[in-house]
């Protein structure tokens, strides 16, 4: 039985210059900003004041009534800040806001990297150093949505979370980050929401172009060097009266990385030496080189037709082809295994010093090495439609009407291939070092062969092996509200509407064994193709011989592979989500203190469902299937989700915000899943097994937040937040009482109770999570007129959480924390801009997480990941007059401390995986017109 025989018929195989910043040095700015507020009221009395209050797609400006006050233009960094601004100042819930420099110019080198650094959000980097997850508030991707114009996206993972990556920054005018439910918003998280925005061509008050282009030097520092180059087009005109108006862009990303360099300690442990038993610094590592290949080819149309003041008409489109390839080299060696069998023999120390019971240096010999020459090809396409109409009925009442479509799609070919030395090695260690000495030349053609090195197939040859995954993603939503101004001493406004959505996930996974073409034999060999090359295994020292296994997969005969775990990563998740929603604005006061926000509801009845594999495989031999069925099962549950923001009007442009909320997050699609294994446990006498849960709830949760802001138009802001959330449930890995009886299948064994322990993700017991931000934006113009053009952006999180869970990150025991948390993330940009010159130096920093990693098996493991500092920096100069006014020049400088992704096993000093990026040098041009 195939459960996806319709699409695999159609397979193809595609330093240490950082600040050291705390949130202590955020709480420091904000008391610094509050001190220049007398300093700033002075200065007005001397001089006239400026105000821009820059939209982050126009040029426009506001007064707010004062006489002679001047309408200046703003531009740079100066207006993606005070755009910024102005978008959290007015808006009702409590957000955090990017705007983009310029049409097509983000600041940051992607669209993640810019997110990252506002106030209590984190980025975790991937393997190649590109940030493409965000934690809010110490929540972890899963907690989260992505919108795009506010319409809910799908993702490539097998997750919820939006790999934002995905979204070429230069495209988007904007982002907003609700960190508190707005009641018209749909498809929000529970941690918050990222709304990615495109622009408004109508909002623009004439034809704009711009033409980017960047070119790129990365891997400085190592031994090798990578290059890259981005180029984008954008353009903006209306039409007819200003009736229609047109905006299109495209961008595209283009380079290959540095030769980067991964380290793998399979941890430390004991051995027996000289019959006393001593602690061995390492067991086994693994080390690699990597190089990484990328293209991303994006485009963004918008249509906008407002024929009348009372109607207007907007199409969105979206689409991005993300390809990319990974090569790997490198070498496995297990050093204190206990390996006895046809293919390995027990690594034995010798030659061994001592400090006491612990081993300084040393040699294993009997070592059976492992040489590894990979590929990983992926290919990732999102597309997104959206299609929305607005009619003014009356002088009262206004509808909208919404319909989108979303898809996103991931194909992939994972090969590896095995080779080994045609006799033992002795490897040398020595404490500390990654540096290791071996007795074979495994760069030597002569002395190594490809084959099968230790029996990883069991009873069946695997001299390497080939992964085909493909993730298919879609939603569709269809959105109906009205709009009512009302003349009420309280509220002055309401929205109620109506939201559906249909969503869809297909995961499918085909896997083969490989085997030297042309023999059946276990132990069959055959030399590496002609014109292999060889290079370094990481840092270790050792060379090893490198050949392109897409190229040679020729030498190899395919299998496929049946396996319970394989057919448990077959599924299909539905969804359908049907909100109904209302909103009440408030325009009022509270005694003399005027009093803004918005009350409001959402009633949620969600209908989830799963189909899947159910596999019987007899406990002792979980390797052995006796008959593959498939298996259908969900729920539908309601929920009800008030949410109250209030901004009270403490004068002199100082604001206190309240947030109170109830809110929720569906579960990982990968734990709904209808997948199972299981199978007659003859000890026990009963039936066990585990897969996922499709009648998942979800995570649960009621929240307040309390939030101090003060204003210099939309020139600065300082503000001090702080947040409660208390989780209802979590979800955890547990085994419960379970009647097999809709899983059975004719072959099952005939049981006298179908009563048995079903392991799966089911939802436990919650906790508190909760913390406290401090930010500040702040010119130095506002202290003294001397630092005119001198800025800085400032912001510092601290967060803890009362939640413990089991502890399965990288197979730990005990308990452990929130996956995603960090307790400390901090932010500090200094930037100089004036007579068209600008610099920024800045620099983002999270504390130690436990995050989350893709296996070699191609599931998601949680793991722990040291904290890390990015230190970045640019320079731009832009023509202010002549026949070439418009043009600008940019030399950007990322990760100047040379940070590394480091992951550990529990404690620091067992290191599992270092990676090293490098340095990374950008040179841009800039035209707008």
């Amino acid at each position: 039985m195939n459960l996806f025989a319709n699409k695999r018929s159609a397979r193809k195989v595609p330093g240490n210059v950082a600040f050291q910043l705390r949130p202590v040095a955020a709480g420091c700015a904000v008391f610094m900003a509050l001190a220049t507020q007398a300093a700033f009221a002075q200065e007005q009395e001397q001089q006239s004041t400026s105000q821009a209050v820059a939209q982050s797609n126009g040029d426009a400006t506001a007064n707010n009534g004062n006489i002679g006050i001047q309408s200046v233009k703003v531009t740079g960094i100066r207006r993606g800040i005070e755009a910024a601004i102005s978008v959290k100042k007015n808006n009702d819930s409590i957000v955090e806001a990017i705007s983009a420099e310029d049409i097509g110019k983000l600041p940051d080198q992607s669209i993640a990297e810019s997110i990252s650094r506002l106030p209590g959000l984190a980025a975790q980097r991937d393997i190649h150093g590109n940030a493409t997850v965000i934690s809010i508030r110490g929540l972890s991707s899963d907690f989260s949505t992505g919108l795009l114009n506010g319409r809910e996206q799908v993702s490539t993972g097998d997750s919820r979370g939006v790999e934002f990556d995905q979204y070429p920054g230069e495209l988007l005018s904007g982002v907003v980050v609700y960190k508190t439910p707005d009641a018209g918003l749909v498809g929000q998280g529970l941690s918050g929401t990222v709304d990615l925005q495109t622009v408004r061509p109508l909002d623009f008050k004439g034809r704009t172009m711009a033409v980017n282009y960047r070119r790129e030097k990365n891997g400085l520092g190592m031994d090798t060097k990578g290059h890259g180059n981005r180029f984008t087009f954008s353009y903006i005109d209306q039409f007819a009266n200003r009736t229609v108006g047109i905006a299109f862009g495209f961008a595209r990303l283009q380079g290959k990385s540095a030769e980067t360099s991964r380290f793998e300690s399979w941890g430390n442990g004991t051995t027996t030496y000289n019959g006393q038993t001593v602690n061995i610094p390492y067991t086994g590592f693994n080390a690699f080189s990597e190089v990484y290949s990328q293209e991303r080819n994006g485009f963004m149309g918008v249509l906008q037709f407002r024929p009348t003041k009372e109607f207007s008409s907007t199409i969105d489109l979206f689409y991005s082809k993300y390809d990319r390839a990974t090569n790997n080299r490198g070498i496995q060696v297990p050093l204190a295994d206990a390996t006895n069998n046809a293919y390995d023999k027990p690594g034995q120390l010798i030659n061994a010093t001592l400090s006491g019971n612990t081993v300084t240096s040393g040699s294993f010999n009997n070592v059976h090495a492992v040489l590894r020459n990979d590929a990983e090809v992926w290919s990732d396409t999102t597309k997104s439609f959206g299609w929305n109409n607005k009619l003014k009925l009356n002088q009262d009442w206004t509808a909208s009407l919404d319909l989108s479509f979303n898809s996103a799609e991931r194909a992939g070919t994972n090969i590896e291939t095995y080779g080994t030395g045609t006799t033992p090695d002795t490897v040398g260690f020595t404490a500390g070092s990654r540096t290791f000495t071996t007795g074979l030349n495994y760069a030597d053609p002569k002395v190594v062969v490809l084959t099968d090195p230790q029996g990883w197939g069991g009873a069946d040859i695997q001299a390497g092996y080939v992964k085909f995954p493909h993730v298919y993603d879609k939603i569709s939503a269809q959105r109906f509200d009205v709009t009512r101004d009302l003349d009420n001493s309280i509220f002055n406004k309401l929205t109620a509407g109506v939201n559906f959505s249909s969503r869809s996930k297909t995961r499918e996974y085909t896997e083969n064994l490989m085997s030297i073409a042309g023999t059946t034999s276990p132990f069959a060999s055959t030399q590496y193709p002609s014109g292999s090359g060889s290079g370094m295994a990481g840092d270790t020292g050792i060379n090893v011989i490198t050949f392109d296994p897409v190229a040679n997969l020729n030498l190899y005969t395919l299998k496929g592979k049946q396996h319970p775990d394989i057919f448990n990563k077959d599924w299909i998740v539905s969804e359908k989500v049907s909100t109904a929603f209302a909103k009440l604005n408030i325009d009022s006061h509270l005694g003399s203190m005027p009093v803004r926000g918005a009350l409001g509801a959402q009633l949620v009845h969600t209908k989830q469902s799963s189909t899947a594999y159910s596999i019987d495989a007899p406990r002792e031999n979980t390797a052995v299937i006796n008959q593959t069925g498939t298996f259908t099962d969900g729920v539908s549950y309601n929920d009800f989700l008030p949410s109250l923001n209030l901004i009270g009007d403490l004068g002199n442009q100082q604001t206190l915000r309240f947030s109170a909320m109830k809110i929720m997050a569906r579960p990982n699609l990968n734990q709904m899943r209808a997948s199972s294994s299981f199978g007659y446990d003859q000890t026990r006498q009963q039936f066990s097994g585990n897969g996922g849960n499709p009648e998942l709830k979800p995570y649960r949760a009621k929240g307040i937040d309390l939030s101090y802001e003060k204003y210099w138009e939309s020139k600065a802001y300082v503000s001090a937040a702080v947040f409660y959330r208390k989780l209802d449930t979590y979800i955890v890995d547990a085994g419960q009482t379970y009647d097999f009886t809709p899983r059975l299948l004719p072959t099952s064994f005939q049981a006298p109770t179908n009563i048995g322990i079903y392991t799966s993700p089911v939802n436990g017991s919650g906790g508190n999570l909760k913390g406290v931000e401090l930010a500040a934006s702040l010119p130095f113009n506002l202290m003294t007129r001397y630092l005119d053009g001198f800025g800085i952006v400032v912001n510092g999180s601290q967060n803890s959480s009362s939640v413990s869970l089991p502890n399965i990150a990288n197979g730990g025991s005990g308990t452990m924390q929130l996956p995603g948390l960090s307790k400390r993330t901090a932010s500090l940009a200094l930037y100089y801009e004036k007579a068209g010159f600008s610099a920024r130096v800045a620099e983002r920093y999270r504390s130690d997480f436990i995050g989350e990693v893709a296996t070699n098996t191609g599931d998601r493991e949680l793991t722990y990941i040291v904290g890390d500092k990015v230190v970045d920096l640019q320079f731009g100069y832009e023509l202010q007059g002549g026949p070439m006014k418009g043009l600008s020049f940019l030399l950007q400088m990322n990760n100047l401390n040379d940070s590394h992704f480091i992951r550990y096993r529990q404690t620091k000093d067992n290191i599992i995986e270092d990676r090293r990026f490098g340095r990374s040098v950008m040179f841009g041009l800039n035209y707008k017109m």
